[in-house]
């Protein structure tokens, strides 16, 4: 019986110690090897002075290191921060420094780029560092050690006592407000989202999961839980270019890929003739284009396509069958295992087949909420109507702002986003965000970030702006502001700069939806 996230490894070594469990370039760990290095990695993160629910953040690439480091920081009673290792160092203090994170585990590379920002981390007081530990630089105030040392050096204390309600991760997603928050897992959470997964897509042991997406995405940590919880074998890979991703599928006899629709958008294109292995592919991170799945159903008309829906605060939500996707596919399908998905009015009651309404989502794969946010948390995690009577305690579920319609036959359909969060290459991209570092130059007087429609990105970031009195640069002086401080997937398509005045609505504010009409024709004639 598995309650802990890092459980799945050792009650896996323990039944199968020599199944290959990870595989990273041309490196190999067993999972009685793994199951050892994150005991050995947990007793090294207590030596560091990691406490119970204390947070540890990881921002590498992926590697044996990062999962080492991700699941022994749960075995140390810890709570681990995948950190995107696209973001900048901006955006990377500000998620150390909003959850409080204690120990940083990263490369030699990465930590001299922040070593002018990590001061600012008032709680940061031991840097993990994966490299050669000659080149370890000296920052005032920090403990700097590296990977080797600090396992070798580590002590086989006892690990402190958890249980399946505590807190087990915190993955940061872009907010509405403009700065990222971080969603609260607990151990249950993970463990049931594992188990829930892999029962739809029938893992098995002799399973090899290729692992392509960043952990700091719900999405991309899912292909390591569900591996671990089955006994699978998880690829790590770090990809250059899409036809990267085809040869090693080939090379491991892949068995399972998971991708967003920018991703199958560009393999779909690709010759797969050499591919025998896969038995299956997901997609979620946004609709996958019809044209996009004619293709790879018929590039690889033996495998199976689930069509997936999900949102970070409940993990997974929803997949359509790949027997059903030739009826339906435009449906999201239906609620994944141990979960029950609801289409609900604003006032809590049910809505009638075919009519639209708010997705709610209830079960143990609720989150916890957001971090250290009161505010946001009560918008996003409220009570349901009470559908067991007697009970008195209210039950909370995610309610997600997406609208949705249900058909007669119960599957699902996406219709739009209540909010104004642009979803980009996979990602939800905060306007705010992008905003925020336009008017930051000193240039513009007013500036507003869009999504409009993307034939391969699912949606395009445009920046209308217009510049203060006195101001002419171009919009190449923007976008090479935006570079410097923002990931490539948060980077505007277009930057529209204009004389006149942004549009109104009634009530004063800029109107985005009037923008946007006027953009999406302007962009695809740019584009």
């Amino acid at each position: 019986m598995v309650d802990l996230v890092h459980e799945l490894i050792s009650e896996t070594a323990a039944r199968m110690p020599d199944t290959e469990a990870l595989v990273y370039q041309r490196s190999q760990m067993s999972y009685a090897t793994l199951a050892k290095a994150i005991e050995k990695t947990a007793g090294g993160f207590c030596d560091l002075g990691l406490g119970r629910y204390e947070r540890l953040a990881v921002y590498l690439e992926k590697c044996l290191e990062t999962v080492t480091a991700l699941f022994g920081a749960a075995a140390a009673g810890g709570v681990f921060v995948p950190i995107n290792p696209l973001l900048k160092p901006e955006q990377v203090v500000y998620i150390l420094s909003d959850c409080n994170v204690r120990i940083l585990v990263t490369s030699v590379e990465r930590l001299k780029l922040l070593a002018d920002v990590l001061p600012q981390c008032h709680d940061l007081h031991a840097v993990v560092v994966i490299g050669l530990a000659e080149e370890l630089p000296i920052i005032s105030g920090l403990n700097i050690i590296s990977w080797d040392a600090m396992c070798s050096a580590a002590a086989f204390s006892k690990q402190p006592h958890s249980i399946d309600s505590d807190m087990a991760a915190i993955l940061y997603t872009s907010g509405s407000s403009g700065k990222p928050k971080g969603v609260v897992l607990s151990h249950r959470n993970l463990v049931v989202g594992a188990k829930s997964v892999s029962q739809y897509l029938e893992n098995k042991p002799d399973d090899r999961i290729l692992s392509v997406l960043p952990l700091s995405f719900d999405y991309g940590l899912s292909q390591l839980t569900t591996a671990f919880y089955t006994g699978a074998t998880n690829v790590l890979m770090n990809y250059l270019l899409p036809g990267d991703i085809i040869r090693r599928v080939e090379e491991e006899n892949i068995s399972g890929l998971a991708a967003v629709p920018p991703l199958w958008i560009q393999l779909a294109q690709l010759n797969w003739n050499k591919v025998k292995s896969l038995r299956y592919i997901t997609n979620s991170g946004g609709t996958l284009p019809g044209t996009t799945l004619g293709l790879l159903r018929s590039a690889l008309p033996d495998t199976k396509i689930f069509l997936m829906y999900g949102l970070t605060e409940a993990f997974r939500s929803t997949f359509l069958p790949p027997e059903a996707v030739d009826q339906r596919p435009d449906s999201m399908g239906k609620a994944i295992p141990n979960a029950e998905v609801l289409v609900l009015r604003e006032d809590g009651t049910h809505c009638a087949p075919g009519e639209p309404g708010e997705l709610v989502h209830r079960g143990s794969l609720v989150s916890m909420g957001y971090w250290n946010d009161a505010q946001r948390t009560a918008t996003c995690f409220k009570p349901l109507p009470s559908c067991q009577p007697g009970l008195t305690v209210p039950e909370l579920a995610v309610w997600s702002g997406d609208t949705v319609r249900m058909d007669e036959a119960g599957y699902l359909y996406f219709m739009g986003r209540r909010d104004e969060m642009i979803k980009t290459s996979g990602y939800r991209v905060s306007p705010t965000e992008v905003e925020e570092i336009i008017y930051a130059t000193g240039y513009v007087e007013e500036a507003v970030a869009i999504g409009v429609p993307h034939p391969i990105l699912g949606q395009a970031i445009v920046v209308v702006a217009t510049l203060r009195e006195g101001i002419t640069p171009d919009a190449d002086v923007l976008l090479t502001a935006c570079k410097r401080r923002l990931p490539a997937y948060m980077l505007p398509g277009l930057i529209d700069i204009r004389e006149a005045n942004l549009p109104r609505n009634p009530n004063g504010k800029i109107d985005r939806k009037q923008l946007a009409h006027e953009l999406q024709q302007t962009f695809m004639e740019t584009s």
